[in-house]
């Protein structure tokens, strides 16, 4: 049995972790010190897709278990350009490193509970769902 909704929202993650990986890109990039405007430009398209992305997921996602919204937004406060991470010390990016890390493995987390909640409705048949029996 499909729950569309389920798998909507698995794909709508999806997409937000794959956001989040393009942001750890443009980390290695502050690091390296090895950017172009353009990279710029598309490091705001991705934060501001993450954060719209974050309140699409909050009203979603059940139970809580998402990573924390003040951790999020600080994290990308604290990542406000690439320049801006290129030009700090190699103790403070690494902590938004770290951020990052944290955060991404939060969503991960999530990921794979829904992915085992979505397996175990494939798993029953129709009958059995619709007496209530797995």
């Amino acid at each position: 049995m499909r729950n569309k909704k389920l798998d909507q929202l698995i794909l709508e993650l999806e997409s937000h972790v794959e956001c989040w990986k393009q942001f750890n890109h443009f980390l290695a990039l502050a690091r390296s010190k090895n950017f172009t405007p353009d990279d710029e430009s598309q490091f705001l398209e991705v934060k501001s897709n993450i954060a719209q992305g974050l309140e699409m997921l909050m009203s979603q996602v059940e139970g809580g278990g998402s990573p924390p919204r003040e951790e999020i937004h600080a994290l990308l406060t604290n990542a406000p350009s690439i320049r801006y991470m290129s030009e700090l010390a190699d103790n403070s990016l690494r902590s938004i490193e770290n951020q990052w890390h944290k955060i991404f493995l939060g969503w991960q987390g999530i990921l794979g509970q829904l992915k085992v909640k979505q397996k175990e409705l494939e798993g029953r048949s129709f009958w059995s769902s619709v007496f209530g029996k797995n």
